[in-house]
């Protein structure tokens, strides 16, 4: 059996309810793949970084915002969910008691607060991570 590179990413879904809207934190890519669509804040994991801290420093590196929680929601790792090749990732859930300033940064080009009944077309299986957050908010 042959080895098969596999890479392990984290991201972040972080909620916040505004008034009666429930809204989810969104970047927009700069990078392919999905350059210039919406996607949640995260990236690959660090060799030496745990899953939690991970998820941390990709939402600081790419929005400016630092949460002091974040939970671990669940594994993402359907084959063909990223077109790099077979990507893992480790999703968290982050809630804020409101809405905080966030900008782009990093590798990503715009960093913006959606209702999540009205999201734009996500990058990946975003959707499906966002769904998962849901259920656990």
């Amino acid at each position: 059996m042959g080895k098969q590179d596999i890479g392990i990413t984290v991201d972040a879904v972080v909620f916040v309810r505004e008034e009666k809207d429930l809204r989810v934190l969104l970047i927009k890519r700069k990078n392919d793949p999905f350059k210039n669509q919406w996607a949640l804040p995260g990236g690959f994991l660090e060799e030496n970084e745990s899953l939690v801290a991970g998820a941390k420093r990709e939402l600081d590196e790419e929005t400016g915002l630092k949460p002091k929680e974040l939970y671990q929601i669940k594994a993402f790792g359907d084959p063909g969910r990223d077109p790099r090749g077979r990507i893992i990732s480790i999703a968290f859930l982050g809630v804020l008691e409101r809405v905080e300033e966030v900008k782009g940064g990093d590798d990503a080009g715009e960093a913006r607060w959606f209702p999540v009944s009205n999201l734009p077309e996500l990058a990946f299986d975003h959707s499906e991570i966002i769904a998962s957050g849901r259920e656990m908010f």
